[in-house]
């Protein structure tokens, strides 16, 4: 199950406006229609969907900024979540990375 993590398709934002980093969906209530992870791979699908979405929300922002349509402290909200984000999917592929080579160093 988890060779297939690497061949994830993700899909692009359509609405933009979701600006959280609680990957996992750990925190608070769920919102309507999503669903917690009943396995390893799709909580990880689930929070890098997340994080593109964050991103993508972020870059979406930014352009209407530039074209006068945002405020300044719009775009900083947006940018310092989608860092926050990417921060934190980074930490947790470092944490999956290097349990994955304390197993692989385990001897049988």
């Amino acid at each position: 199950m988890i060779g297939g993590i690497g061949a994830v398709q993700l899909k692009p934002a359509t609405g933009g406006s979701e600006t959280s980093t609680d990957l996992f969906g750990t925190t608070g209530a769920q919102p309507t229609g999503t669903q917690v992870a009943s396995t390893f791979a799709e909580a990880l699908n689930q929070a890098a969907t997340k994080t593109v979405n964050t991103l993508q929300n972020a870059e979406q922002v930014s352009i209407q900024a530039l074209k006068g349509d945002v405020d300044t402290r719009q775009v900083v909200d947006a940018v310092m979540g989608a860092q926050q984000a990417l921060q934190t999917t980074i930490a947790i592929r470092d944490k999956i990375v290097s349990a994955d080579l304390e197993v692989s160093r385990m001897s049988i």
